[in-house]
């Protein structure tokens, strides 16, 4: 089993469903691998019945596009698939063409962070038919989560009316990458930063954070947890106050940050 470094330094060419490589196998049998086509990348209904989207994940797609090649690795594993005759699903003929295939798409697009509405062309993707249809399935998940994500990120915002937001969706993401991702959709939607560390690292995004409920209930009381919270990180003290009750949560925090001032100043 591949561990998660060579799983995403590698070629992502196989990330798509099988039936975009069975109707590329097909476009290529008949002849119509080379037709010029033009596939429109949209979404029909804004996402939480809002009136708007925020466009996401063109970065991933060009990465993606840039190293879009089929490995050794990729096509060893497709030479491997039987059809119900247990016969191979693909000619040797066309993963050759696959091995020695080009990227030749024109790829538009719009900018990430732009407001966007239903029908409306997000990516378009003109070029030989064959690679049109290989890409499709990729980009389809870049852009449809991380839109998603960036959306949400966005009405949770404006409904904040200048407060910042944290992001903080790396424990309930869908996967490594999705957290990453995750992360960086939502502050390209309007977040101030996130609790997500190696997003920090690799986006540039600030890092920011609270404490745990497990930091409360390792000491005697809650008043207690926050003064040891606020000696610790006098300059990071953000605290977390539904442990037990929000309502006496906050009067402890409010208490416990007065106390800290006064004794700074």
């Amino acid at each position: 089993m591949n561990n998660l470094q060579t799983t995403y330094k590698n070629s992502l060419a196989l990330l798509t469903d099988l039936y975009e490589i069975t109707m590329a196998y097909g476009f290529w049998k008949n002849k119509m691998h080379r037709q010029q086509a033009v596939f429109n990348l949209f979404f029909r209904n804004n996402p939480f019945e809002g009136g708007f989207a925020v466009n996401c994940g063109l970065d991933y797609v060009m990465d993606f596009l840039k190293n879009f090649i089929f490995t050794d690795s990729d096509l060893s594993y497709l030479a491997e698939l039987k059809g119900n005759d247990q016969k191979p699903l693909f000619d040797q003929g066309f993963l050759d063409y696959l091995r020695n295939m080009p990227f030749e798409c024109d790829v538009d697009a719009i900018p990430e962070g732009t407001i966007v509405f239903p029908h409306e062309p997000l990516i378009r993707v003109k070029g030989p038919l064959l690679q049109c249809q290989l890409i499709e399935s990729a980009l389809l998940n870049f852009i449809n989560f991380q839109t998603l994500i960036a959306t949400k990120a966005a009405r949770i915002t404006i409904a904040a009316k200048g407060d910042p937001v944290m992001e903080f969706g790396l424990r309930r993401a869908q996967g490594v990458d999705g957290s990453l991702a995750a992360t960086r959709a939502a502050f390209i939607g309007g977040c101030a930063g996130t609790s997500n560390v190696l997003a920090g690292k690799k986006f540039g995004i600030p890092v920011l954070g609270t404490h745990a409920h497990s930091w409360v209930q390792a000491f005697d009381s809650e008043t207690e947890a926050f003064e040891a919270f606020a000696n610790t990180l006098p300059n990071n003290t953000i605290f977390l106050v539904d442990t037990y009750n929000t309502p006496k949560g906050i009067d402890n925090a409010i208490a416990v940050n007065k106390k800290s001032r006064s004794q700074r100043s």
